[in-house]
């Protein structure tokens, strides 16, 4: 085009979610059996699951449902009798007194996030700026480019715990968080995309006083985390109050493609977020929230997160790293301990070159990752650890997986001038 707006140009150029995203398209398209996809953040197609949804949706049919959930609006909030469903199953399973006016759904996560940064932080009407804090750097990609004003975003450098097996795990610096009065919430994910660490109870009750003495929300990113889809191998407590604003999704439960978000919170910030949809899409979709009404009313879905999908993927994470501690035996390598979602998140100690570039000769060789650096948003450029790591997903097809660590070991090989 001739020309953009401001707006046009900061959604158009290249960002490290638009490429993952373009690199997860073209392996769909391609179908090509010789490209390792570990790179995106597709949960596993795990057959009882699908099996299970394939059930809802001809109960759907069955039942004379299907007219209602595909041919009429719901309301801004999002479809009435899910919410309901939600609402009751959450008060039972944690005592936290929501009502349905505590509850509204998105069109996705990603939808979710770009809501509440936006209307939390960026140019305030008395013309200061705020920003959200990421109190634990890596952290999710797609937030990078989520504010409409820029350097929305403080992060802040983690502290490294080195365990046994070549192992660590990031910790939250306390001595050195400052929340400043620029600070509009605090935002973390648990567990973290992409490292698959779990803020412990501990530092989570930290982050909580924090909020509180600042009189501003914590938003926690709950979409691999209870109560469903339940991706989490450590102890983690889940709480929630009104100074807590909780994300969640369907999509890594294994319904990426439905793109719902549901976002838990005070009814201020609730009827804020529902004005944002109407005003933007409408209202949000609701093939997921139907999909998911009869299970979660049921409480079937807790015997699919128990049964299926938690045990499912704690065996894929146990596999993974034991295949990765193998193939990466005699190199440089630390694997963050995987407290929770689908990924391996590995640190070249000393690595020559860069993630990205590393990136670039893997794709070259059909092995799609995704490059550690643009996980590190806001952070100081001279900190190396930062462009020294990767991610794996180890949701992928296991012959995929070591297909592709063997060959990222070729290419560390090379750079490490072992060969």
């Amino acid at each position: 085009m001739k020309s953009l707006s401001l707006f046009g140009q900061k959604f158009t150029k290249t960002s490290g979610i638009t490429e993952l995203m373009q690199d997860l398209g073209e392996a769909v398209k391609n179908n090509d059996p010789e490209t390792c996809m570990l790179g995106g953040g597709n949960p596993a197609l795990i057959p009882a699951v699908m099996d299970t949804f394939r059930n809802e949706m001809q109960h759907i049919i069955d039942n004379k449902q299907f007219d209602k959930a595909l041919g009429f609006y719901s309301s801004p909030q999002g479809e009435n009798q899910f919410i309901s469903a939600l609402v009751d199953f959450l008060n039972k399973e944690y005592q936290w007194g929501i009502t349905s006016k505590n509850v509204m759904l998105t069109n996705g996560s990603q939808n979710s996030f770009f809501y509440l940064f936006n209307m939390l932080a960026g140019e305030m009407e008395d013309g200061s700026t705020k920003k959200i804090l990421f109190p634990l750097s890596p952290e999710y990609i797609g937030y990078r480019e989520l504010g409409l004003s820029d350097n929305m975003i403080a992060s802040q450098q983690p502290t490294i715990e080195h365990l046994d097996g070549k192992q660590f795990k990031y910790h939250i610096d306390f001595d050195k968080l400052t929340i400043g009065d620029d600070i509009a919430a605090i935002s973390v994910s648990r567990p973290t995309n992409p490292t698959g660490n779990v803020v412990t109870n501990e530092e989570l009750a930290k982050l909580d006083a924090l909020a509180k003495a600042h009189d501003i929300p914590l938003i926690i990113d709950n979409a691999y985390g209870a109560p469903f889809p339940g991706a989490i191998y450590t102890d983690a407590e889940l709480y929630w109050h009104d100074n807590i604003v909780l994300g969640m999704s369907l999509s890594k439960l294994g319904l990426p493609g439905l793109r719902t978000g549901i976002v838990i919170a005070k009814e201020e910030i609730i009827d804020v977020l529902s004005a944002m949809n109407g005003t933007l899409c409408l209202s949000p979709s609701n093939m997921g929230a139907s999909l998911l009404t009869r299970l979660v009313t049921s409480k079937e879905i807790i015997s699919l997160r128990d049964d299926v999908i938690r045990p499912y993927y704690e065996k894929r994470m146990t596999d993974a790293l034991a295949l990765a501690q193998s193939i990466f035996s005699d190199l440089p390598i630390h694997i963050h301990k995987p407290e929770g979602a689908f990924f391996l998140w590995l640190w070249f100690k000393g690595l020559p070159i860069t993630s990205k570039a590393l990136y670039q000769r893997l794709k070259a060789r059909k092995v799609i990752v995704i490059p550690g650096e643009d996980f590190f948003i806001g952070m100081d450029e001279d900190w190396a650890h930062q462009y020294e790591c990767i991610r794996v997903n180890y949701a992928a097809p296991e012959d995929q997986l070591k297909r592709g660590l063997t060959i990222i070991k070729e290419e560390l090989l090379k750079e490490y001038n072992l060969i």
